[in-house]
């Protein structure tokens, strides 16, 4: 199966989770600020700071009404991404649950790429296993097993995350906000899922100096896990997880800041290589 672009945009029409209460200008107005920070390459004070008030609820607002102005300005939906999904991350961020946020197809670039570093405010890459979906998930009580069986293949990934809010003092509603604090997606070769046990499969990530190792099931318990719970997650949104889409479930190590002039390289078991430069 080869990876295909969905396209799906966002047509004014609320998903069930924004049905409770109304979109408001306030929140149309963080959006466009987080939007605008990105597009200038400058970050804001933390939005839970400035506005102490606002919840998980309006953070995933925030995020729905960035996504609908990228979508507005022709940006298709690619697939999914779930942060906050290992121990060593949630320590990391200072968070003790998972999120979620979206990938749009200009995010998602093939091994080897070079990136420009001014795209970024201040990056890090993970390393994580990618899966490309051959089925639909959707419905409160996805499982594990029901995600393999979805699962076309598997690729090794990294994933360059950014924060636009400022020196990454994010809590959980300032990282929703912001699309769970993306960037981009490395994708290296997709390998049939067919007898490769994901939450086994070792994996060590290089940036200059600086090695760090994991392993699958440190997401988790299993890589499918965070999959499964961004179906229930967008089950809740009237969504759901399409064929085609490819899912990022997360980092199986903390993060590594990246600068210009370096390239992370990340060697996964079984899965084989996968880097990404940025000039």
């Amino acid at each position: 199966m080869t990876p295909r672009t969905i396209t799906r945009t966002f047509d004014g029409a609320r998903p069930a989770l924004l049905e409770a209460a109304e979109l408001t200008p306030h929140h149309e107005a963080l959006a466009r600020l987080l939007w605008h920070a990105e597009l200038r390459g400058e970050a804001i004070e933390p939005l839970s700071s400035t506005f102490p008030d606002l919840t998980l609820w309006d953070a995933y607002r925030i995020q729905t009404i960035g996504r609908g102005l990228r979508n507005a300005e022709g940006e298709e939906l690619r697939g999914w991404k779930v942060g906050l999904t290992s121990q060593a991350m949630q320590e990391m961020m200072n968070v003790d649950q998972p999120d979620s946020g979206y990938l749009l197809e200009s995010m998602v670039v093939h091994s080897g790429a070079q990136l420009r570093a001014s795209r970024f405010i201040q990056p890090r890459v993970e390393a994580e296993i990618a899966f490309l979906l051959k089925s639909p998930l959707e419905g409160p009580g996805v499982t594990r097993e029901e995600v393999l069986e979805a699962t076309h293949a598997f690729a090794p990934a990294l994933e360059i995350i950014d924060s636009r809010i400022s020196d990454w003092r994010i809590g959980i509603v300032d990282t929703v906000a912001d699309n769970a604090s993306s960037g981009m997606c490395v994708i290296g070769d997709w390998e049939p899922a067919e007898d490769i046990r994901s939450e086994t499969l070792g994996v060590s990530l290089a940036v200059g100096p600086e090695l760090v190792r994991g392993r699958g099931d440190a997401v988790l318990g299993h890589p499918a896990e965070p999959v499964a719970w961004l179906a229930r997650t967008l089950a809740e949104q009237g969504e759901r997880l399409e064929p085609g889409d490819i899912v990022m479930p997360g980092s199986v190590s903390r993060a590594v800041p990246i600068a210009q002039g370096q390239t992370a390289y990340a060697t996964f078991d079984r899965l084989g290589e996968v880097s990404v430069g940025l000039v």
